[in-house]
């Protein structure tokens, strides 16, 4: 009956997909993946009911996968993997070397798939040419966004050997709010100034919290 069972769940999930699975029923699928002689739905509802939706257990912090009864090393990496996997086939599905943006929405979704699953908050520089194609997109911290971590040099510097005409900076608050701090702030006005004065078109400064996002330069 278990066998059964696991085949029924996959040929489900084949013909299909997730759309009418219950949470549950996701975590114990993919935890057919490392936990290959036991039953996975109570180990699938014990995640459930500690981090309170399917995304909460992505997220949450290895550590705190482990203290789950039935969760060992292999599950917990696989569990971390997935929110990684997803961010990377969004990122490179969506986008290409020679991406063209037409409007800041499309930046801001941009960012909104590159930011998929992140748990630090990290900060990216996106540089465009005069034609607002996609030179590159360099991470530039991994960390608090404020004026130590992120120089106006380094960005600056970027810029230039890139030979950018537009530059927009993102980073993201993770499992935060898309609400701006004082560093955030301080940062937005102080990357304007600097390539105001080198010619440099600062388009803004996206900041995403999980789907949302919003330009902090007004």
């Amino acid at each position: 009956m278990h066998e059964q069972h696991r085949s029924r769940t996959k040929k489900r999930f084949l013909a299909e997909g997730l759309e009418n699975f219950e949470p549950h029923n996701v975590l114990e699928l993919l935890l057919f993946y490392s936990i290959p002689q036991k039953d996975t739905n109570e180990i699938a509802h014990a995640l459930i009911n500690r981090f309170g939706s399917l995304s909460a257990v992505f997220d949450a912090p290895y550590e705190e996968l482990m203290e789950i009864n039935g969760i060992k090393e292999h599950s917990a990496t696989l569990i971390k993997l997935i929110p990684a996997l997803a961010r990377r086939y969004a990122v490179e599905s969506s986008t290409d070397a020679s991406q063209t943006f037409s409007t800041l929405s499309q930046i801001g979704e941009f960012f909104v798939s590159k930011f998929i699953g992140a748990t630090k908050e990290t900060v990216y520089l996106l540089l465009l040419d005069n034609k607002y194609k996609k030179i590159d997109c360099i991470k530039i911290h991994e960390g608090s966004v404020n004026s130590s971590a992120v120089t106006m040099r380094r960005l600056v510097e970027a810029a230039l050997y890139n030979k950018a005409s537009m530059a927009v900076l993102a980073h993201n608050h993770p499992n935060g709010l898309a609400i701006p701090s004082p560093d955030d702030m301080f940062t937005t006005n102080e990357a304007a100034r600097a390539f105001s004065l080198m010619g440099i078109e600062f388009l803004g400064h996206i900041l995403v919290a999980g789907q949302k996002y919003v330009n902090i330069l007004k």
